[in-house]
């Protein structure tokens, strides 16, 4: 049972990272920058995480680790960070050569815009709620600032790969917050989130793990831009 958190990370890693290597995908030859951005938006969710941790906001059920810690976080969850994020990205890489995803320019913008609309009041309106407001009001800055002052244009493919990627996220996220088990492996103070449930999820673990995702991209784009021969080649 100790393993339990440890072998949801191993298992959300390991087929991607088999896959990395096929010879018509070759994610590993993106490890570098990948690795890069991921670590950058892995630090802010780190401290993130100690701080809310610390405040009480979420919490970790010893029965389900090893007992390894970083500071106050399990190491499991500092790994999570690290091996979420890559499935993620080997999804969005995979989607970026097979598939030519193309938004109109407006349908991009008015679904960004709608989902900034939707972050920004009800994070500003639950400004008493910790994890709703800061996860809800700082998604929606970062995707401000990354469309209209950076001027990225793969929201398009992002917003595809993430609404795709909601199934493993139902998988992953319902084992940590007690699908399936006795009790969850993480678990959240309702005081400090709208207290809204997708089976054991909280609404709020949608936006977190979106703004993760966000901020892995956008590193990773701008790194894997700069370095040459590192762009997918369309089969």
């Amino acid at each position: 049972m100790k393993w339990t958190y440890l072998l949801v990370d191993f298992f959300t890693v390991i087929v991607p990272f088999i896959f990395s290597f096929h010879p018509k995908i070759r994610f590993d030859r993106y490890f570098k920058p990948y690795f890069i951005a991921n670590l950058m938006a892995a630090l802010i969710f780190l401290i993130w995480d100690m701080l809310f941790t610390r405040s009480g906001v979420w919490g970790f059920n010893e029965k389900y680790i090893t007992g390894f810690h970083l500071y106050n976080l399990p190491i499991e969850e500092v790994l999570f960070f690290f091996c979420i994020p890559f499935s993620c990205l080997f999804t969005y890489h995979c989607f970026s050569i097979f598939f030519r995803i193309k938004w109109n320019e407006n349908v991009t913008q008015f679904v960004l815009l709608s989902l900034v609309t939707f972050l920004l009041l009800t994070g500003i309106m639950n400004a008493d709620r910790a994890y709703t407001s800061m996860t809800f009001i700082s998604t929606a800055l970062v995707l401000l600032l990354f469309k209209f002052v950076f001027k990225v244009d793969w929201f398009d493919r992002l917003f595809t790969t993430y609404v795709v990627l909601m199934l493993p996220f139902f998988i992953v996220n319902g084992i940590l917050t007690g699908t399936g088990l006795k009790e969850p492996v993480v678990w959240y103070n309702n005081e400090e989130n709208l207290a809204l449930r997708l089976l054991t999820i909280p609404i709020e673990d949608i936006a977190y793990g979106f703004e993760l995702i966000v901020l892995t991209v956008f590193g990773f784009e701008r790194l894997k831009n700069s370095t040459p021969g590192l762009t997918p080649t369309p089969l």
